[in-house]
């Protein structure tokens, strides 16, 4: 970076389109690259080739006929995103959950959390030249899918949350496979340190590149593991606990060193930390309903103003609905992670080299439909 700004900055430059059609971003996203030889002197994401109006749909239709919607918007950790938004609703109208729903909705998110960090962890360390250990990832991921599927019925854009509880209960099946998972991912981990983690070639990728201050986390108002990246110890699950996240002991794992490797190591750590959860909520499971016993029907929240924020894989996703006393919101606002997330990319990535940046990029760990819905 002192290289570039000790440059000439009346030299030539040239600019070059990153996406919108392209692996790095993982997305429909296009970067607009002003760059100097191999250096970015200026980054712009592009938005809006995906777009979708989630906003504007969750306005025109009924509650309950939104909640499928959740599920299209980080596809990776959906079920945090349907918590975010029934969590949402069953504040504004009052609706009261089942102690067994609620540790039912804690075991599943936390597998759907590790599930994503394992899909992110393959496809960055792809994106850095490493082709084997997506293959482990992806078949350790595969588990969890099997898992919840068992109980959702769905693999992927998950809609398994209803307004006061959950639509399907666990088995015995499913909780012997859980816990076999924990005990295979639990092995599998020391593998993951010794082939990536100390390989030298990832350190030498990562390690004091892509620096993030914790003033520059808070300015942009970046949440999740890019902010715990950097010093910030902020997560929802312990700040302002919600559903039965107060019962469980876990630790947030935090870096102070702000780069790329911080980053990768905050994300590394919680699986591990999702796996504690998972086997405190199982030993703790009440038995008991998993929805109200009267059925919720009609959803009319009382007029008001109401945000609920939930911590989701790539930080706080928050929920805020104003409602005007009908079954459909007058207004519903989605605060996405990523988007912050994403937005301090310009002002880190500026004086960076090309595949330096896109290292950068990959420890964002961005889902572009969550950020242009």
């Amino acid at each position: 970076m002192n290289g570039l700004l000790q440059q000439d900055v009346n030299q030539e430059t040239f600019t070059l389109n990153l996406g919108p059609q392209h692996p790095a971003t993982h997305g429909v996203l296009r970067v607009k690259l002003v760059m100097d030889g191999e250096y970015i002197v200026e980054a712009e994401p592009v938005l809006g080739y995906i777009h979708r109006m989630h906003e504007k749909m969750g306005e025109n239709r009924t509650w309950v006929k939104f909640l499928p919607n959740c599920g299209r918007m980080d596809y990776l950790c959906a079920l945090s995103y349907n918590h975010g938004y029934v969590g949402a609703v069953e504040r504004a109208a009052g609706i009261e959950v089942p102690e067994r729903a609620e540790y039912l909705r804690v075991i599943t998110v936390e597998l759907n959390r590790i599930s994503s960090h394992l899909l992110w962890f393959g496809a960055f360390v792809l994106d850095l030249g490493g082709f084997t250990p997506l293959l482990y990832a992806f078949d350790d991921r595969e588990f969890i899918l099997d898992l919840l599927e068992s109980v959702t019925g769905s693999r992927l854009t998950y809609c398994y949350f209803r307004f006061g509880g959950v639509y399907n209960d666990i088995d015995d099946a499913f909780i012997a496979g859980t816990r076999e998972f924990i005990k295979r991912q639990r092995k599998r981990m020391p593998m993951y340190d010794a082939l990536v983690t100390k390989n030298i070639i990832l350190i030498k990728r990562l390690k004091e590149i892509g620096h993030i201050s914790k003033d520059m986390a808070k300015r942009y108002g970046a949440t999740g593991p890019v902010a715990r990246g950097s010093g910030i110890n902020f997560d929802v699950r312990k700040t302002e606990p919600y559903s039965v996240y107060s019962e469980f002991d876990f630790d947030v794992p935090v870096y102070e060193e702000g780069d790329s490797m911080a980053r990768y190591m905050v994300r590394m750590d919680e699986i591990e930390q999702s796996m504690r959860i998972i086997e405190q909520a199982l030993d703790k499971l009440p038995e008991g309903e998993i929805k109200p016993k009267k059925a919720v029907k009609l959803v009319k929240p009382e007029k008001g103003d109401y945000y609920h924020a939930v911590e989701a894989a790539r930080g706080s996703f928050g929920v805020r609905l104003v409602s005007d006393g009908t079954n459909t919101a007058y207004r519903l606002k989605l605060r996405s992670p990523t988007f912050s997330n994403l937005s301090l990319y310009g002002e880190v990535s500026r004086g960076m080299l090309l595949p330096d940046a896109l290292a950068l990029m990959g420890s964002l760990d961005l889902v572009i439909p969550e950020i242009d819905r």
